[in-house]
């Protein structure tokens, strides 16, 4: 009996430790994380551009640099989007279209990666600041490194193609003026 005993407590005391131990899933989005962040991206939790979403979702971020702002666009995957929204590529629809057409340059290439994202990808987002994709990390750091050229190639072609002007300080604008 005392041995019963004994093997109650130690499971008592080993039980909340194994609760602590990351799952298999959780090692593979750790791995991930750590591997893209190494190359460049950033990843948040983040609530995404769905309509009826609740909670948050990783969104990983590609930033344009600050005086080559992007244009703003987010694209949905069918299945997340409405028939009423204009069909663009492989299954893709625009939520908000880009206010100039993309240039050849930019879309080949995306029209390529969209071809190629998984499933679980559900919105791709351009602001002026950044180029990020809302997904659910199904796959593996080996596997996900392979869009990393694309993403890249991607945010380099958008870059400088704001919707709106950049901006100059106002002593910058006309340096051969002196008044």
């Amino acid at each position: 009996m005392e041995w019963l005993i004994i093997v109650l407590i130690l499971m008592f005391v080993i039980a909340p430790v194994m609760w602590l131990k990351p799952s298999p899933k959780q090692k593979r989005q750790m791995a991930l994380r750590d591997s893209a962040r190494k190359q460049g991206v950033t990843i948040k939790m983040d609530k995404p551009p769905l309509h009826h979403f609740r909670g948050t979702m990783p969104a990983y971020r590609w930033y344009y640099p600050q005086d080559a702002p992007g244009p703003t666009f987010v694209l949905l995957r069918e299945g997340s989007a409405s028939e009423a929204l204009e069909l663009y590529h492989a299954g893709w629809r625009w939520r908000i279209a880009p206010l100039r057409t993309l240039p050849d340059n930019a879309t080949e290439p995306f029209k390529a990666l969209l071809e190629r994202l998984p499933q679980d990808a559900l919105v791709i987002e351009s602001t002026p600041r950044s180029l990020t994709l809302w997904w659910w990390e199904s796959q593996n750091a080996e596997r996900f490194s392979t869009y990393l050229d694309d993403f890249n190639q991607l945010k380099n072609a958008l870059g400088g193609l704001s919707d709106k002007p950049v901006s100059k300080p106002l002593g910058t604008q006309h340096p051969e003026r002196r008044f």
